[in-house]
């Protein structure tokens, strides 16, 4: 384990000052464009003193024998871990933005996380990487069963992430009956089922409500058991197939066309072939709460970045960009999490605030109780 650099004040200052001057240039940093910077000024033999040390230190480093200085990804994590503060303004941007556009009553969840991703790709200029909610630690809000015809009915779930579910479920004991059960009488039987499983289910999840026992439902709705539990077992499956792995992302276009880092064809090929084609690979990279502070209660570190930078990415194409995430939950559960991706020179205190905003955001919308 490499020993920590113990840096000076003064030595704090002139790293800072070099990480935003290159965020802002993309152009190896002289010391006589880090002096403009300091007020009161400091002579350039101090500067070049401390920026030497920087670069001994394994933070700082000339890509060529004449160029000024770039940060190294040691640096970044220094200026990250130490010297960086989320702008506040801009969280209450993004949150005021989320707010105002996107319409939970009118389109699904998927939909309304693409729409966030989108906006948080044109607020950052970054990849917005969004995953949706995993559906199977998802709550049920309410639960409907709707006859199609007296042998057959609808099972709709909805859950608590607004997204609804919906399983053809038969109808028990219909089929050989001589005389098929009067369709109003059924009606009524449905919805009294409906409402006693609503009252009973509700703020459990998918894997839960599979694994009950529907043999205890009473004497009236005891038939039904086994329909239900085949129907909400099947239900539960499909969840788990259908969103382990379902990333939104938005913002390939934007990266390229702002960020020289990503000229490279090759390169960027790689990045988007894992983007498009092996989500299942990012899942476990930006799905991943942040460590609890000491003493902290674990559930208050969702919602706060994760920053990784450089050669702190798993994976081989990632280590030349950065990637900032957090999980937003539904209550102290996490159930998904939004990330940016980007270049190491990353203005990293505006894209730790639009993460930690976009989670805080979905965290206190999926945890609203229905009206």
């Amino acid at each position: 384990m490499s020993t920590p650099v113990k840096l000076s004040a003064r030595q704090q200052q002139v790293l800072g000052a070099t990480v935003r001057h290159y965020i802002a240039t993309a152009r190896p940093v002289g010391s006589e464009a880090i002096v403009e910077g300091f007020n009161p000024r400091v002579s350039p033999a101090t500067i070049r003193n401390a920026m030497g040390y920087l670069e001994k230190s394994g933070l700082l480093y000339q890509p060529h024998i004449s160029a000024g200085r770039v940060p190294s990804d040691s640096g970044y994590r220094i200026y990250v871990d130490h010297l960086v503060t989320p702008c506040d303004t801009v969280a209450r941007q993004v949150e005021q933005i989320l707010a105002d556009q996107l319409h939970w009553e009118d389109l699904s969840i998927e939909a309304l996380l693409r729409e966030a991703a989108q906006i948080l790709s044109a607020i950052s200029g970054y990849i917005a990487l969004i995953t949706v909610p995993k559906t199977s630690q998802a709550q049920l809000r309410h639960l409907q069963l709707v006859q199609l015809d007296p042998t057959r009915a609808m099972l709709v779930v909805v859950l608590d992430t607004y997204e609804t579910q919906s399983i053809l479920m038969p109808l028990p004991g219909t089929a050989t009956e001589r005389e098929l059960p009067d369709a109003e009488r059924l009606d009524r039987e449905l919805q009294i089922l409906s409402n006693f499983l609503t009252s009973q289910l509700r703020g459990r999840s998918l894997s839960e409500i599979a694994t009950l026992d529907w043999g205890k439902l009473g004497h009236e709705f005891e038939r039904y058991g086994e329909s239900l539990r085949h129907s909400v077992g099947e239900l539960h499956r499909r969840s788990q197939v259908a969103v382990s792995t379902q990333i939104l992302i938005n913002g390939v276009a934007e990266l390229l066309r702002r960020h020289p880092e990503f000229s490279e064809v090759q390169q960027v090929q790689t990045i988007i072939q894992i983007l498009e084609s092996e989500p299942d690979q990012l899942w476990s990279l930006i799905f991943d709460a942040a460590p609890a502070l000491p003493g902290q209660d674990p559930s208050r570190a969702t919602g706060r970045a994760v920053v990784r930078i450089g050669a702190e990415n798993p994976l081989e194409p990632f280590r030349s960009c950065a990637l900032v995430s957090a999980t937003y939950q539904r209550g102290s559960v996490p159930v998904g999490s939004v990330g940016m991706l980007g270049p190491t020179r990353m203005v990293y205190e505006n894209a730790i605030a639009i993460v930690e905003a976009a989670a805080n955001y979905l965290s206190q919308t999926l945890s609203q109780e229905p009206s």
